[in-house]
């Protein structure tokens, strides 16, 4: 048995408002990407509760600190450019949590298939933002930084998820077109709430 442990949103303080001192385009990005990094975060965490004393747990927990520094880093960003986070942060931490230990329950290829699915989702949209921001000769130099290099982080997870088994998961391609039906859904919604 696995004890949740579901990281504490903290409230929202009355008459706190954000007020972008950047584009829409950035707020938006901003936006989205901690929302991500969040649930990925939480992905790993349930995870960790079920498999943390497995043989993959040192796998999982090196991935998981690598989340956890990317969460830190777009919780800074979303203070530095006074960008208003998703409302529906509440969700997405219970639901990575939820999608990560559900898939850990069903082993570690499962575990490594969510992996695979959900880096993969990450991986193109990071280009996707790489794309837009390169496209711009004012771009803000310190995000397209900081998307480069996550993005590399999160292929490094998708490939390790192959590497230990992912492909070999029951079901592999109806599960992992799943939860990345839901991760693309996650991202569009993440955009404007």
């Amino acid at each position: 048995m696995f004890r949740a442990s579901l990281v504490k949103v903290p409230p929202v303080r009355s008459g706190v408002r954000y007020a972008s001192r950047s584009s829409p385009e950035v707020d938006s990005i901003i936006r989205v990407d901690h929302a991500g990094e969040l649930g990925a975060d939480r992905i790993y965490a349930g995870q960790m509760a079920v498999l943390g004393r497995t043989s993959v747990g040192p796998l999982i927990q090196h991935m998981w600190d690598q989340e956890k520094e990317h969460r830190a880093k777009f919780e800074d960003l979303i203070n530095k450019y006074r960008v208003r986070p998703t409302a529906l942060v509440p969700i997405w931490n219970v639901t990575g949590f939820v999608l990560g230990a559900g898939s850990a329950l069903l082993g570690p290829k499962a575990a490594m298939a969510c992996t695979v699915a959900v880096e993969s989702v990450i991986v193109d949209h990071y280009n996707d933002q790489l794309r837009t921001l390169m496209s711009d000769p004012d771009a803000n130099k310190e995000l397209l930084q900081v998307i480069q290099k996550f993005r590399d982080d999160e292929q490094e997870h998708h490939d390790t998820g192959i590497d230990h088994g992912a492909e070999n998961a029951p079901f592999y391609k109806v599960f992992t077109e799943g939860i990345k039906l839901g991760c693309k859904a996650a991202i569009a919604i993440s955009k404007v709430t």
